[in-house]
């Protein structure tokens, strides 16, 4: 494969992306349209072929998200934000305290530079913690595979201990078949999924392909115009491209990469873990959150993923996302500033 040309390589990758899925499907297991891809670029990647993601068509398969998300968003779910507030009031402290665990960590104990084990710590998107830490000096590769790691760990994690430990079967269907469904509804879902992608970009708005989609969604929704979820189709397309741009992110890993850098993001992974089982704990004990709900929304996954978790366990979309998007914008406009005061 290493002799092919770009084009071909991303034409592998979608076969190789494809049969993960078929096997998936045929044994059974979950999410077998996420898992499949991300589980057969992964290995393969591992195994040190040269596979190559899909550009702009893995861009484009995040504003269906954007739309799921945006739908979500009712008057219904307006006139439920104050209850929310406390809960969502959380956020700033649990991401103070993952910022005081985890520099210390990638710093002292994994002898990363001050600008890599910064940005490593953040809990915010893969690229946009990336491109910042890059800009302000710090090791681009390494913090692509830490917050890969994050990512690929909380994904493959979170259904397991959702089925397990929370008795949530994840089963929920994720929209109605395209057949049938109105055209009005569709030719609505996709002017906001481009305007919002192709506006947001163009406003400098971080998570453009994600944010810029919701927000158009959203306000269509609350005007009445959209009622319904994207179909099911265009929701396991999203989750297939997902599956691949996690796997593919491991391509070309060295031994000397995996036994540093991804052995710290997988330690990272479970101090992570304990802090976000105590706000968990709190906020559910606390009564302001139910247990999947309260577990999801607390989960330092990335937004897309825990997006096509919440669906499928059936959870309170709004209430997630909600969480999850203050904890985004807020280490994403926090970030360069901490960094500029700390001197990076």
């Amino acid at each position: 494969m290493a002799s092919l040309s770009p084009f071909a390589r991303t034409v592998a990758t979608l076969i190789l992306a494809a049969l993960g899925t078929a096997i998936f499907s045929v044994l059974g297991l979950p999410l077998p349209f996420l898992f499949g891809p991300m589980l057969a670029c992964l290995i393969a990647a591992l195994w040190g072929a040269p596979l190559r993601g899909t550009g702009q068509i893995a861009v484009a398969a995040r504003t269906i998200l954007g739309v799921a998300v945006g739908a979500s968003i009712t008057p219904d779910l307006i006139t439920l934000l104050p209850q929310m507030a406390l809960s969502v009031a959380l956020i700033p402290l649990y991401v103070l305290c993952i910022g005081l665990v985890g520099v210390p960590f990638f710093r002292r104990i994994c002898g990363f530079d001050p600008v890599t084990a910064y940005y490593a710590a953040m809990p915010g998107g893969l690229q946009d913690m990336v491109i910042f830490g890059t800009e302000a000096g710090g090791d681009g590769r390494a913090l692509s595979l830490i917050h890969a790691t994050r990512v690929l760990i909380i994904v493959s994690v979170a259904p397991i201990l959702l089925t397990q430990a929370f008795d949530t079967p994840l089963t929920q269907p994720i929209g109605a078949p395209i057949v049938g469904m109105d055209l009005t509804q569709i030719g609505l879902m996709i002017f906001a999924a481009l305007v919002g992608w192709k506006g947001g970009e163009r406003l400098g708005l971080f998570g453009a392909s994600i944010l810029g989609p919701m927000i158009v969604t959203a306000a269509l929704s609350l005007a009445g115009l959209i009622t319904v979820r994207p179909p099911a189709e265009a929701i396991l397309a999203a989750q297939y491209f997902i599956g691949i741009g996690i796997g593919v992110g491991y391509v070309g890993v060295t031994l000397t990469e995996l036994r540093k850098v991804v052995l710290a993001g997988i330690a990272y992974v479970i101090l992570l873990a304990l802090l976000a089982i105590a706000f968990t704990e709190f906020v559910v004990l606390s009564g302001l959150a139910g247990q999947v709900e309260g577990f999801l929304a607390f989960a330092p996954g990335g937004q897309a993923e825990m997006t096509v978790l919440a669906i499928v366990a059936g959870a309170d979309l709004g209430f997630v996302i909600v969480h999850h998007l203050t904890r985004i914008v807020l280490v994403i406009t926090a970030a360069p500033i901490m960094a500029r005061y700390m001197k990076f």
